[in-house]
């Protein structure tokens, strides 16, 4: 116990002490964090500490890329209910374990903490548009962002860190988003890169995490005042690099999870201050004890002056259709439907064949994990398809599609890497988890080949 806490019990009834070690403290959480935090909230304070006697809420948002959420719903799965805040946005059970089931595999929903799922929606992102999450990891923002785009558009998520940007980017592979780059960069090189290009930003900045401590044990050890003034600093010069890559008339959402109003409020003030021509267009604090979340802040800027009056940036060159591997025409041919669900923009990385989105810039220099959507990779005399392609892929866009039920032990045996039955299948066959894409096998003699990533079976 607090020094300070414990010289005021003295003299106190058993009663009265244990009302004021309720009232002053909450366990576990650093004594300068509750101090500055009875100061922010006032009488709120002790509903504020009541919160942390509660277990943090989890939940799932839907991935619309792959169906409705009536779709979900209709399983009867988690004892889903509604957060209030987002529409495709899902509380879960205590319990529950929805990242154990073939749904999560299939990429149907994403795992996100609840009150991160309002940030996403103040962009307003239209379809069409080039759209950049700046500091994306580990991807619920970004694979929001994407359903939101429905596949039409350009968008760049960006990690600095090298081991957050491979799980953002297998994330985007998961949910199976067709326009979406990955990119390992700082801030400061892709503003040099993209000035003006972007019409809508999310900066979801790297902060202390104070709204995460209720569920984030590991964030209160590496709390400190001096963390909280490092943390401000730094969130404002990426939004200052942010600035840059905005577009005229377009809209940038700054956003963290703490409550320190130094990361908040006097940020935004901060960034307002060296930028005149943003206007702040609205605000929202999402607190644990008044509404069903962990601690998180949002604000909403515009720039000033016409939209779409972006600069011109050099335009990633694509391969010619004629020049593609014969052994991906071949395999399209028998795998995809003649109609291929696809714009015909492709380009080799490494050794691997990738379909890029419209409008997307030249990568030269750049440090990219995942240049679009990956197809696969031309060996001798056969194409082996990526697992992202799959995943990208819907049932009716292919002619040969095996459906495994979720009451059946088929789907299970899939996933631990095992050969299930085919009979009348031949060749690279789509597995589903009832109608969701989850992965490729190969048939043959009325067996299925797994060829389900060995990195992703279960045990």
């Amino acid at each position: 116990m607090n020094r300070t806490v414990a010289g005021r019990l003295k003299g106190q009834s058993e009663k009265e002490r244990i009302r004021m070690i309720r009232t002053e403290e909450i366990p576990g959480l650093p004594q300068a964090f509750q101090e500055r935090m009875k100061t922010v909230l006032g009488e709120q304070w002790e509903a504020f500490r009541r919160s942390y006697e509660q277990p943090p809420k989890q939940g799932l948002r839907v991935n619309t890329l792959k169906g409705d959420a009536g779709r979900l719903l209709d399983y009867g799965l988690f004892g889903l209910r509604p957060v209030p805040w987002a529409e495709n946005g899902f509380y879960y059970e205590q319990g529950e374990r929805p990242g154990r089931h073939p749904f999560h595999e299939a990429g149907v929903y994403y795992i996100q903490e609840p009150s991160a799922m309002a940030v996403a929606g103040l962009l307003e992102v239209r379809p069409g548009e080039r759209v950049l999450d700046l500091c994306a990891a580990p991807g619920g923002k970004t694979t929001q962002i994407a359903a939101a785009m429905k596949g039409e558009g350009l968008l760049i998520s960006n990690e600095i860190h090298g081991g957050r940007a491979r799980i953002l980017s297998q994330n985007v592979e998961r949910l199976g988003i067709r326009n979406c780059l990955v990119i390992n960069e700082t801030p400061e090189a892709l503003s040099l890169r993209f000035p003006g290009f972007f019409h809508r930003i999310l900066v979801d900045a790297p902060c202390s995490g104070e709204g995460m401590f209720r569920k984030d044990p590991q964030s209160r050890a590496q709390w400190s005042v001096e963390n909280v003034k490092l943390c401000a600093g730094r969130q404002r010069e990426i939004l200052d690099c942010a600035s840059r890559m905005l577009m005229p008339g377009g809209r940038l959402v700054y956003s963290t999870c703490t409550f320190s109003p130094e990361e908040d409020e006097e940020t935004a003030k901060e960034f307002l201050l060296a930028h005149p021509e943003f206007e702040e267009k609205s605000s929202l604090r999402i607190w644990p004890h008044l509404s069903e979340g962990e601690g998180h802040f949002a604000a909403v800027f515009e720039k000033a002056g016409e939209r779409d009056s972006a600069e011109p940036v050099r335009q990633q060159k694509g391969i010619p259709e004629k020049k593609l591997p014969k052994e991906y025409l071949a395999f399209a041919e028998q795998t995809l439907h003649r109609e291929e669900p696809f714009p015909l923009r492709y380009l080799t990385f490494g050794e691997h064949l990738y379909l890029f989105p419209d409008q997307m810039p030249d990568l030269a220099g750049l440090k990219v994990l995942r240049p679009g959507l990956e197809l696969g990779e031309a060996k001798k005399n056969r194409f082996e398809p990526a697992h992202a392609l799959a995943l990208a892929l819907k049932p009716e866009e292919t002619p040969q599609c095996i459906r495994l039920p979720l009451d059946g032990q088929e789907i299970f045996r899939y996933l631990h890497g095992e050969t299930i039955a085919a009979q009348s299948a031949k060749g690279w066959c789509l597995v589903c988890a009832e109608g969701y894409s989850l992965g490729w096998g190969k048939a043959g003699n009325g067996q299925l080949k797994n060829h389900y990533p060995k990195g992703l079976r279960w045990n």
